[in-house]
């Protein structure tokens, strides 16, 4: 598998591991492509119980899309690969969206665009003291993709509009409240966790170590109508 994407089965977990660290773990055209490839292979596959998708550094777990080959198409008039990569980008976020087994994403530090696209669409997602996520993309004049319309339409009161003009950064008490996370779990409990679920396939375990976030600053200062 390339060195941007470390994907085996261990236990009875099918694991997906971002390893770009230095580029804020990044998603290239290639690791959007395999990571699709490998959901559709691990549907059916009995010994795949459950999907736990994660990234190496404490930086981000991904900061969104890597444009730089869009940009270098785009200075060339090539318009067709930037329609080609979220065309393709956008299917895999259905898949996971709808992917009939736990889809489990650990989000820490700068989870962003893309980033949003891998995780937030999963079954199961948590965030960490670290988390920061948002649709960066909205603050210079796009529209919330990845399927971010559709999560933002789904956030408590007027906040979806809210955020998706303004691209504010959620921490993870605000990512929790605003539906785009489920779980506060403390980093350093990762490891235990991960361990659990690819020993026991029991992805209720998640539950007994979430604790309370804290106050969500989105909740406390939106007005209410």
């Amino acid at each position: 598998m390339m060195s941007d994407l470390n994907v085996r089965v261990l236990g009875r977990a099918g694991r997906i591991t971002l390893q770009r660290p230095k580029a804020l773990n990044a998603m290239t055209y290639e690791m959007c492509l395999a990571i699709e490839k490998t959901l559709i292979e691990w549907k059916c596959d009995p010994k795949v119980e459950l999907i736990i998708i994660d990234a190496q550094g404490d930086r981000a777990f991904c900061s969104g899309g890597d444009i730089s080959d869009l940009y270098e198409a785009g200075l060339k008039k090539n318009y067709g690969y930037g329609q080609k990569f979220w065309d393709d980008e956008y299917r895999l976020n259905a898949l996971i969206a709808n992917y009939p087994k736990p889809y489990i994403a650990f989000m820490q530090g700068f989870t962003m665009g893309g980033g949003v696209g891998i995780s937030c669409h999963g079954s199961h997602r948590i965030v960490c003291d670290t988390s920061k996520i948002a649709m960066p993309e909205c603050s210079i004049g796009l529209i919330p993709d990845v399927g971010g319309s559709f999560l933002l339409s789904q956030v408590p009161g007027n906040l979806g509009y809210y955020l998706g003009l303004t691209g504010t950064q959620m921490n993870a008490a605000d990512a929790v409240f605003a539906g785009f996370a489920d779980y506060y779990i403390p980093k350093d409990e990762w490891f235990n966790v991960i361990e659990f679920l690819e020993q026991t396939g029991d992805f209720s375990i998640i539950k007994n170590y979430s604790i309370n976030p804290g106050k969500s600053h989105l909740s406390e200062n939106r007005m209410i109508h």
